[in-house]
């Protein structure tokens, strides 16, 4: 097939443009440096006072025992029946500190299912969740309630220095799937009008646990 002249000219400099590289324009621009004020108070703070602002349900807990017994509270003071978790070292955790409240129930039957987390960013007041937890994609998107344990070392301020964590963590092989949760699931499409829990949770509580 002949190509035209004019065609051959447009190729011509397109192969030559692409054969010489072109500076960044604006190099300071790319990540390197964050465009948010470093922390003015300790990352628990801000984290509680973010994650509280996003209708998020925060508890501070000083060990394993404070854990149980606040969840045991909780779950009491709601009528949760049917608790659901599939973290066997989570739930011998709890079992060890005097709570044994979960049920033999699917996900779909659940009253509030509970997990951990990889990390909390405290500047936006998000858990981070990750496919290689044992809970795996599904446990905190479709339970009516999440409940997540967490603990005070799992702290970083910004989201990227989470994803330099967890990076490091994995050693460059990342998990197929990383999420950062924000509060409860909620939508405004409809009339601008807010609604809370319409393609995940409707509650997040977090239980932030003492471990320095």
């Amino acid at each position: 097939m002949k190509v035209s002249p004019a065609k051959e000219n447009i190729l011509k400099k397109i192969r030559q443009a692409l054969s010489q590289s072109t500076p960044i324009p604006f190099p300071h621009s790319e990540g390197n440096h964050s465009v948010f004020q470093p922390a003015t108070q300790d990352p628990e703070i801000e984290f509680a006072e973010q994650f509280t602002k996003l209708q998020g349900k925060f508890i501070f807990c000083v060990d394993h025992r404070e854990l149980a017994a606040q969840l045991k509270g909780l779950a009491a003071h709601n009528g949760w029946k049917k608790l659901y978790c599939r973290e066997e070292k989570l739930k011998e955790t709890l079992k060890t500190n005097s709570f044994d409240g979960f049920s033999k129930v699917e996900l779909k039957d659940c009253d509030a299912a509970v997990t951990t987390c990889e990390l909390l960013v405290a500047r936006t007041g998000s858990i981070v969740m990750s496919a290689a937890q044992d809970s795996g994609r599904t446990v905190s998107v479709y339970a009516p309630v999440h409940i997540c344990v967490a603990y005070t070392d799992q702290l970083v301020y910004d989201i990227r220095d989470g994803l330099i964590a967890l990076k490091e963590k994995y050693q460059g092989q990342l998990p197929s799937l990383i999420t950062f949760a924000t509060g409860p699931s909620r939508t405004a499409d409809i009339e601008k009008t807010l609604v809370v829990g319409v393609h995940g949770p409707k509650e997040v509580y977090l239980f932030l646990v003492d471990r320095h």
